[in-house]
């Protein structure tokens, strides 16, 4: 057996084919252009990359972009002035700061000051309870990637068995959430898991999300099961001394040789994060005006 490659890459330039559409007739029909901010506090070299990205894909949808970019030592008061202006702006649906913030700023005082309506990581606790009681909120953006990913390879997953490893509330809490809305039977397993592998092998949907380079094993694995990586660990690269490799959470290599399906690292559910950003941000749009959501694109 070889497992199908889960193309992340080739997946969500699908997904921002199909917000890219869904703008142009919010455009053409409403007049209504959906707007994201960012909020970069300080000058860390891979945020920086990461907010540049994120620009580069939202005007590319025909959506509008509003960086802000604040000092490193920027007071509470005056980066929670700015949420509070953006919150308040009818031309911006979706409000995001990108962390790490530096350490005199709270990240969760922060995620509670956006507008959970506008809160498009979806990381407010208000969204996680939504999520939890099975309303209608907005999802953390990587969770939605994947249920997004096994919806597309697994199709009907009710009565599925389901494993996630990883407790967190960015990941793991509402990666479980989402499964049980598809009927699936979960477990979310973590590092004090007694017979963790044992715990693996049963399940049909596995899940890895604890950035352990390589912990799960093809014996992990149940025969003919769709594997999703989100773990990334970043290794000096074995062959080219001066360059770094990434490695996800999966023996790729020998885990390709069990499973049904499997998402590679990197190009599996990477790229899926920032089209997952800008779907919710379409969403928020639609919800903000009383319109009809695009299929497919929301939990």
């Amino acid at each position: 057996m070889t497992a199908k490659v889960i193309d992340g890459k080739a997946f969500a330039a699908e997904v921002r084919g199909q917000i890219s559409e869904h703008v142009a007739r919010l455009k053409d029909e409403n007049g209504i252009t959906p707007g994201l901010a960012v909020v970069l506090v300080g000058e860390d070299p891979a945020s920086e990359v990461y907010v540049a990205a994120k620009h580069k894909q939202t005007v590319e949808v025909g959506m509008a972009s509003f960086e802000h970019k604040l000092p490193a030592d920027v007071s509470e008061e005056e980066l929670f002035a700015l949420i509070d202006k953006l919150n308040a702006d009818p031309t911006v649906h979706g409000i995001l700061c990108q962390f790490p913030v530096p350490d005199h700023l709270s990240e969760r005082a922060i995620v509670a000051r956006i507008d959970p309506n506008k809160d498009v990581d979806g990381l407010s606790v208000v969204n996680a309870g939504l999520l939890a009681s099975g309303e209608k909120g907005l999802v953390s953006c990587t969770p939605l990637g994947c249920l997004m990913l096994l919806r597309d390879q697994v199709g009907n997953m009710s009565g599925k068995e389901a494993v996630v490893i990883g407790r967190s509330n960015l990941f793991g809490k509402p990666m479980g959430q989402l499964l049980l809305q598809e009927n699936c039977t979960v477990t979310i397993a973590h590092s004090r898991t007694a017979a963790l592998s044992e715990v693996c092998r049963r399940a049909d949907i596995l899940i890895a999300a604890v950035g352990r380079a390589e912990m799960v094993k093809a014996d992990w694995v149940k025969p003919g099961a769709t594997v999703i990586d989100v773990g990334i660990t970043r290794i000096p690269h074995p062959d080219k001394p001066d360059k770094t490799k990434l490695l996800g959470d999966v023996a790729y290599d020998e885990v390709a040789g069990v499973a049904d399906a499997i998402t590679p690292v990197p190009g599996g559910v990477g790229p899926m994060t920032i089209a997952c950003l800008l779907a919710n941000t379409l969403t928020a749009c639609c919800r903000a005006h009383g319109l009809s959501e695009t299929k497919g694109l929301t939990a």
